[in-house]
């Protein structure tokens, strides 16, 4: 403890600065870091300056006193560190044997008052540790270094001569408790004595406080109460928590405290336990090809959990093996301390290796492999593509054939070859016709999976005109080339094309042709001569015509020169013109193999001529009785014809009958209308028929006599016809009325004819009730109805045997005296009434009677002495007759047997097991 009472000079030499300005946070006395931590290497340490002042650039320990006349001491707890009154911190004697970190604390306190500022000054050794001293020397050295006894700081007091105050005995610094992490024990080990003056007076009880011993993670420190040895208990971890802070109390035997509570501070020293890790296991990145040395590529990054301010976090990264080792076995390089990979040589070719495999190692302690820990990481390396390899066509002339007037067709594809990456722009190919086609007729269309030209028609070739075309083409890449590579010579090659002839259609050299005519040329006129040519000039053919279409059939076509003629009049107001215009199309054809054909169109414009007379409009329409201002009827005119040939119309009444413009007369409006009004103030209501002479402005002009139905009826108040008046103005007369009655009348009368008819067929019905009438007699008619025979169970059946016999040998040849009851007698057969041909329906019931008594009378007809009539089923049974059976059995026969054969047998068995009363 004698080391750590280097006291500095005076408080404003040890970095003190002046009270705060008003405008500036209230000031706190202290040090400005609570941890400092510096990394020297070992020259720094041999007896030189670690921290040092302001002017050595290295910084020191920053004290701020708030007042001017406070002294203080700093004090550190290590022997072979202090620190100057300035703050600097020095090495009192050589260490250049220090080969673990260094960790102590440097205490501040006022000379003349009892406040104590702490703080923790950390050294890590840049470099490599000693390779003499091993991991276990290392911890024995930080066990060493604690201190043994921490004694409780005693006040002793003095009078003041001058104020009569006390004062008070500066209490000893407690320094850090350094606990290397990992250590093998023993377990419990002891780490200090904590000791009380006042133990040799009274019994003191020691214990201690804080996260470790009574706080979670609690249990890793105890003190035994009566010693005041202090233990851990277990080994620690620095990655789970760097330092302890627990507080020692001192009480005697009652519990009352006797010293006061001091601080411990209680730091685990790391140790190289944990390896470095990978983010991740494989890092890809990527470089483009050609690139130049020194060219980024990608990063690998590795942490270690170990103090990075130590060589045990420090990673120092290295590579370990280059797959594949084309051009060279170390293409890449990789920053030991940032983990960035570079390009160390140039080289690379995407088209000779396209990805590297990179194994990366991962030391800490600053990449020592003899103490470090080590990782190891893939890194893939994809060499990115760049347009350095021209495309290049597989041969220098390409040929192919064409037939002509044809497109869409391939002619050939043009093969190229291109080393980048398919199907990336630098490989996708681009064509282009540089001579050889100034009218466009091909285009070059590449092919998305094989790259290849397609060489397509697109606007047809004339073997007439061109019979062989010679193409340049260039091929190049959607991507430009990279700087520095040069087009090849085989990006350029010729393409000889050879268009094929075919037999072409005639091509009429006007299609479609017009001609103008008037309407109504009579039938054999000649229109015009619609001819084709045949564009096939080198082969003579010849020419044929046919019509195709002709909606009107008004016209023929000469089958040799194409001659049109007329076969009906023209007319411009039919149907089938359009627009005053009539379409006809022709066929022509020539005599080639094969044979071709081709259309055209005759557009024949008629001439409109005044051949329509115009019609009126409307034809029917009413007005009052009493003539009125408003009592008028409009009329106009419709003309098929075409102007000029239509109005301005004329409209006048005819001179006969003379009642016709004693009554009605005719204003004109316009060109096109005039009005019908009545001419006398009053006409009786009825429906007249009014004939009006329409005339046109044709030249010459055409008239036409309509009949407009004008009905004349009485008007109400707003000059509309009333209801009454409506009826009467119908038209319907006397004449008719009568005719509508008679109609009724008659339709009466039938009906009461059939209903008296109905009656008297029903009377003579109930009168003879067997009469039927001859259509409903069925007597003599065969009725056939459905057949249903026999399944195919019974196909094999013999129906012979169901007929009547044909001989009755059977039957006369059996014993006397046995016959059966449902057989026929052999007897005469008896006579039945013969029906008239042509009987009477009055003498039908009679002869039903007469048919009925004889029947009866029949012996030889069924039923025979019995009331039942079966079919005939043979002429013998082998079973024998069933009447023949009898019962031979006793009465003491049992048949109690039968209640036990169901429901179904309940009925017998009551009937004969009923006992000896049954």
């Amino acid at each position: 403890l004698s080391h750590m009472h280097t006291l500095c000079a005076p408080l404003l030499s040890c970095s003190s600065h002046k009270a705060s300005q008003p405008l500036k946070p209230p000031c706190r006395p202290g040090f400005s870091q609570n941890f400092y931590t510096v990394i020297v290497s070992r020259d720094v340490l041999h007896g030189q300056s670690i921290l040092k002042g302001k002017s050595a650039g290295h910084g020191l320990l920053k004290f701020e006193d708030c007042q001017h006349s406070r002294e203080v001491g700093f004090v550190s707890n290590d022997p072979n560190f202090s620190v100057r009154p300035d703050g600097t911190v020095y090495a009192e004697q050589e260490v250049a044997n220090l080969s673990e970190p260094v960790q102590f604390m440097v205490t501040a306190r006022g000379l003349h008052d009892l406040h104590i500022w702490e703080t923790t000054v950390k050294l890590a050794l840049a470099g490599h540790p000693h390779p003499s001293v091993g991991i276990e020397e290392m911890l024995s050295r930080v066990w060493d270094l604690q201190p043994r006894v921490i004694r409780f700081s005693r006040k002793h007091q003095r009078s003041s001569s001058a104020n009569g105050l006390r004062r008070q005995k500066r209490d000893w610094v407690i320094p850090p408790i350094n606990v290397p992490e990992n250590s093998r024990g023993p377990f419990p080990h002891m780490l200090v004595r904590i000791r009380s003056d006042q133990d040799k007076d009274v019994g003191i009880r020691y214990s201690i406080t804080g996260a470790g011993a009574d706080q979670p993670p609690s249990g890793i420190y105890n003190i035994d109460p009566i010693s005041g040895n202090m233990f851990v208990t277990q080994p620690l971890d620095r990655e789970e928590r760097a330092s302890f802070h627990l507080r020692a109390h001192a009480v005697d035997m009652n519990g009352n405290q006797v010293e006061n509570p001091i601080d411990l501070y209680i730091y685990v020293i790391d140790m190289n336990d944990n390896r470095p890790e990978f983010q991740n296991q494989v890092y890809n990145g990527s470089v483009a090809e050609g690139s130049k040395p020194g060219s980024s590529v990608m990063q690998v990054t590795a942490t270690d959990s170990d103090d990075s301010t130590t060589a045990n976090g420090m990673v120092r990264y290295r590579i370990l093996s280059q797959t594949p080792h084309s051009p060279i076995p170390n293409m890449f390089t990789i920053n030991s301390e940032t983990g960035d990979i570079v390009t160390v040589a140039a080289g690379l070719d995407r088209e000779k290796v396209s990805q590297y495999t990179i194994i990366v190692q991962a030391t800490d302690m600053e990449g020592n492999l003899n103490f470090g820990l080590s990782n190891t990481a893939t890194a893939l390396i994809s060499i990115t593509d760049i347009n350095d390899n021209p495309p290049e066509l597989t041969v220098r002339t390409f040929s192919g054939e064409v037939p002509e007037n044809k497109v869409n067709v391939v002619v050939t594809n043009l093969t190229v070859v291109d080393r980048d990456q398919p199907h990336s722009p630098n490989w996708n190919a681009v064509y282009r016709i540089v001579s050889g086609d100034p009218s466009g007729h091909f285009t070059i269309r590449t092919n998305p999976i094989t790259n290849e030209g397609m060489l397509t028609v697109v606007k047809p070739v004339d073997f007439e005109m061109n019979r062989a075309f010679m193409l340049t083409v260039v091929v190049s890449n959607q991507a430009h080339l990279a700087s520095g590579i040069q087009s090849s010579l085989q990006s350029t090659a010729g393409v000889t094309i050879s268009v094929q002839d075919v037999n072409e259609p005639p091509v009429f050299p006007v299609n479609p042709k017009t001609i103008r005519f008037e309407e109504g040329v009579p039938a054999g006129t000649t229109l015009t001569v619609f001819a084709a040519q045949d564009p096939d000039h080198f082969i003579h053919q010849t020419v044929r015509y046919s019509k195709l279409s002709d909606p009107a059939n008004w016209l023929k076509i000469n089958r040799t020169n194409g001659q049109i003629t007329t076969m009906a009049l023209l007319d411009r107001e039919s149907m089938y013109v359009k627009n005053n215009v009539y379409e006809a199309t022709f066929l022509a054809f020539d005599n080639g193999s094969p044979q071709a054909s081709g259309t055209g169109t005759l557009q024949i414009y008629l001439i409109d001529v005044n051949d329509n007379a115009p019609v009126l409009i409307p034809r029917e329409a009413q007005v009052c009785e009493r003539a009125r201002p408003n009592s008028r009827i409009n009329i106009t005119a419709s003309d098929a014809d075409a102007d000029p040939n239509v109005g301005p119309f004329v409209f006048e009444l005819p001179s006969f009958p003379a009642s016709v413009r004693r009554n009605w007369t005719i204003s004109r409006l316009s060109g096109d209308y005039a009005q019908l009004r009545l001419r006398i103030p009053y006409l009786e209501a009825a429906v007249y028929e009014i004939p009006i002479i329409v005339s046109d402005s044709g030249n010459p002009p055409l008239s036409n006599r309509s009949v407009i139905r004008v009905k004349v009826c009485p008007c109400d108040d707003n000059g509309d016809c009333s209801a009454t008046g409506a009826v009467a103005a119908a038209g319907l007369g006397t004449g008719a009325i009568i005719a509508i009655l008679i109609c009724i009348i008659i339709l009466l009368s039938m009906v009461l004819l059939f209903v008296v008819w109905m009656k008297r067929r029903e009377k003579e019905r109930q009168a003879k009730p067997l009469l039927i009438d001859p259509e409903d007699d069925v007597r003599d008619n065969i009725l056939k109805y459905d057949e249903e025979g026999g399944g195919e169970e019974d196909q094999d059946y013999d129906l012979s045997q169901l007929q009547q016999p044909e001989s009755l040998d059977h039957i006369v040849n059996k014993p006397a005296g046995v016959r059966r009851v449902d057989e026929r007698p052999v007897i005469a057969e008896s006579q039945y009434p013969v029906r008239p041909s042509l009987p009477h329906p009055g003498d039908i019931g009679d002869f039903i009677n007469d048919g009925l008594r004889a029947a009866d009378n029949d012996p030889t007809a069924p039923p025979y002495d019995s009331l039942l009539v079966f079919d005939y089923e043979g002429s013998g049974s082998t079973a024998g007759s069933v009447s023949s059976l009898n019962s031979i059995s006793s009465g003491d026969q049992d048949y109690d047997y039968l209640n036990d054969w169901g429901p179904r047998f309940k009925k017998l068995a009551d009937l004969y097991g009923g006992g000896d009363d049954d």
